[in-house]
């Protein structure tokens, strides 16, 4: 089959959607899917789609399948991937009923660094398997919108403040995940983080558990990291901590589940105790020094 391309985007403006209500996104939204008839409405998987989605959707009486993570065609129907229980179960999701059908995509679960230009898929050389497609058009829709349809009043933008650690300049990074099992085992892993002169990470539940501070999580809700070497310690690897480090140039694994997602993005994994690991390599470390 060949590749498909982008063939029209559309521009929905009004006044009414410059502040975001999910009533005016809503009501546009509608009279766009009228418009465009789509069988498949894909959204990414933010906070703010997060709070207007299930409206939209409900409002068609449809469902939404959110924070999908990959997909696949079964006999002609496509099947959608979600993560349960932190990352360890996957399960699969599909779709009932009449068009359209919704669902929100994780950020991270598609890779588009092999992508070549114009959006076409590289071939054998790392060259497009096709010539670059034309530009697609675009089309201004303009929703028809009444002050009198939005019950929400937007209040001042929440600025976060600055933190005060940056993990995004840092060039290693040890973070710790579950598999520590308690806030007394941390100083394990910041011996590892000393000796390799690394930053010390951590996974949402960790920082939630009040076992590290917020600034050192990874992930879409924490710091979103590039460096050098990241290793992950007793990280399950949820998508939404693998979209806080993907970026990062070598990625190294300790756990002691052969199967948990973090091995399907690490460079490295070592599969064992991280008890027993930890500190076989800080004691490796200090004798090379």
């Amino acid at each position: 089959m060949a590749p498909r391309h982008l063939e029209k985007v559309y521009a929905v403006e009004h006044a009414l959607l410059e502040d975001y209500t999910p009533d005016a996104y809503t009501i546009a939204l509608r009279q766009l899917l009228e418009l465009a008839k789509p069988s498949i409405v894909l959204f990414p998987h933010t906070y703010q789609v997060l709070d207007f989605l299930p409206k939209l959707a409900a409002s068609l009486g449809k469902v939404a399948v959110s924070g999908a993570i990959s997909h696949r065609v079964d006999h002609g129907q496509l099947v959608l991937a979600r993560q349960l229980f932190q990352g360890k179960v996957n399960a699969d999701a599909r779709f009932a009923g009449d068009a359209p059908h919704f669902a929100s995509l994780q950020a991270g679960a598609y890779r588009a660094d092999q992508l070549g230009p114009e959006g076409t898929p590289p071939g054998p050389e790392g060259t497009p398997e096709s010539a670059p497609h034309p530009a697609a058009a675009v089309e201004k829709f303009a929703p028809r919108i009444s002050p009198g349809d939005i019950r929400t009043r937007p209040l001042e933008l929440f600025r976060e403040s600055r933190q005060s650690l940056d993990l995004g300049a840092a060039e290693i990074i040890v973070s710790v995940g579950r598999g520590i099992k308690e806030a007394a085992n941390i100083p394990l892993i910041e011996k590892l983080a000393e000796a390799l002169g690394a930053e010390l990470g951590a996974s949402r539940p960790i920082c939630d558990a009040g076992w590290l501070p917020m600034e050192r999580q990874v992930g879409s809700s924490g710091q979103t990291v590039a460096p050098k070497m990241y290793m992950a310690i007793g990280i399950s690897g949820a998508i939404q901590h693998l979209v806080g480090m993907k970026a990062s140039r070598t990625v190294v694994a300790i756990n002691k589940d052969p199967d948990a997602p973090i091995f399907e993005v690490a460079d490295y994994g070592i599969v064992g105790d991280l008890f027993e690991v930890v500190p076989a390599l800080v004691e490796a470390l200090q004798r090379s020094k």
